[in-house]
Order: C-alpha cells, then sequence, then structure tokens
C-alpha cells in the first residue's frame, strides 16, 4: 500500500531529527526541563492569543445547547498511571457519557479505544471543532497546571488502560501531550496497536527538534485533516 502524505511527512520529520537525536541521546534533564519551560511560555501565550477563538466557540456552543455547559472535562490517565481532569470544548450532547455504553458494540477502533464516524452524540458545533481539533484547545491550561506537555502520547481514559497490557503501558511512562506521532500519523485510520508503537517511537527519539516538527505538522494538519472525528 502506498504511503500517505502524513506518512511522508513524518518520514521526513525523522530524517531531520536523527542526527539530533543521535547526538543528543540520553541523559533527559535538559530536554525535560526546558521542554517543561517551553510549554509554559507556549500554552500561556496561546491561551491568550486564542481568546477571542474560545469566546467565539463558547457562545456557538451556548447557542447549540444552551443548557449545556461551554467546557467539559473527563478523567484522563497521565504519567506513572496519575489520573487528571482533561479539558475540552463540549462537542457532545450533555448526556453522552450516559448514551456510551449503547454504543460500545459500534466500535471501529481496534484496542483498547473506542472511535465510531457518525456519533450520534455529537452537536452539529461538535463536529466543526471536532475536525479541526479546536475542541483540544482548553488542554493549553492542563499542560500550564503541569498534567500534559504540548507533545506527547495521548492521554488515555481509565476503562482503557484497564485492558492495557504491560507493554501497553510503557506509554503511559511520560506526560501525555495535546499532540503527538499519533495525532500526525493518520488519527483514526489506524490501530490501537500501531498507536502504542507510534508512541514509544516518539519517547524513544523525542527531542527538542522533534517536538517543533511534530508542533508545526499538527497545525497544517489541522487546516485540512479529514480523518479526524
Amino acid at each position: 500500500m502506498a504511503p500517505t502524505p502524513q506518512q511522508n511527512d513524518l518520514e521526513a520529520v525523522f530524517d531531520a531529527a536523527t542526527l539530533y537525536t543521535a547526538y543528543e541521546r540520553r541523559p533527559l534533564r535538559g530536554y525535560l526541563m526546558g521542554k517543561r519551560g517551553f510549554d509554559l511560555i507556549a500554552a500561556t501565550a496561546g491561551l491568550i492569543l486564542l481568546s477571542p477563538l474560545f469566546l467565539l466557540v463558547a457562545v456557538l456552543i451556548k447557542l447549540e445547547s444552551p443548557k449545556g455547559p461551554v467546557f467539559f472535562y473527563q478523567t484522563r490517565v497521565g504519567r506513572n498511571e496519575q489520573t487528571f481532569k482533561m479539558f475540552k470544548f463540549r462537542s457532545m450532547v450533555t448526556n453522552a457519557e450516559e448514551m456510551l455504553e449503547s454504543l460500545l458494540s459500534q466500535n471501529e477502533v481496534e484496542g483498547a479505544m473506542f472511535k465510531i464516524k457518525e456519533d450520534p452524540r455529537i452537536t452539529r458545533v461538535g463536529k466543526f471543532i471536532r475536525k479541526t481539533s479546536i475542541d483540544e484547545l482548553p488542554q493549553l491550561w492542563n499542560v500550564i497546571r503541569g498534567e500534559m506537555s504540548l507533545v506527547g502520547p495521548r492521554p488515555s481514559l481509565p476503562r482503557e488502560v484497564n485492558e492495557y497490557s504491560s507493554y501497553d503501558k510503557l506509554r503511559l511512562k511520560v506526560q501525555p501531550g495535546c499532540t503527538g506521532l499519533w495525532q500526525v500519523s493518520g488519527r483514526n485510520e489506524l490501530s490501537f496497536k500501531e498507536m502504542v508503537e507510534l508512541d514509544l517511537r516518539y519517547i524513544e527519539e523525542r527531542g527538542f527538534l522533534l517536538d517543533l516538527k511534530l508542533m508545526l505538522l499538527t497545525v497544517r494538519i489541522m487546516f485540512g485533516s479529514k480523518n479526524a472525528y
């Protein structure tokens, strides 16, 4: 099967990052300190600069669903299996969690994840903000709080982690991120196993240059992705 444009982009990312990761091959203390500093500055700047967009999205959500909240939070599993509340713009009906049990049999992703393309719980505004990943922007607050990083593995749900093997849990050894290799590699078109392998590849090869390239790639994909749902 021919490689997708995203896969070609990723290969370019890793080709460019190879020399850097070979040079900066452990220890990671300097990288982790710099990463945290960058996360704080970038997330704070992002919240300030994007505040008009936050207001617009909040108004649209309220217009469609006046009685529901603008923001939605969900318990996720972070580094070393510590749980935290991850914030998002609400993109679903208010009783989405209650409806989940009846939809589990329609799961379209193999492994310990749940995704379906035509999820009946998603609102009209929700479809747009999910397709563009705008619904994820409130996670900048999680970054400031130190619960997430800008780049890292996707934060998992507790019910997903309950199904993890010991190997799968290796992806929980680092801070989860707003974006990462899974998000720019095909996202929901990939299996759970492929997501784990991409996360472990990132953990092994992470560095400043790779993080920057993945963030830039994420911005590009936000305006052209067809597989976010």
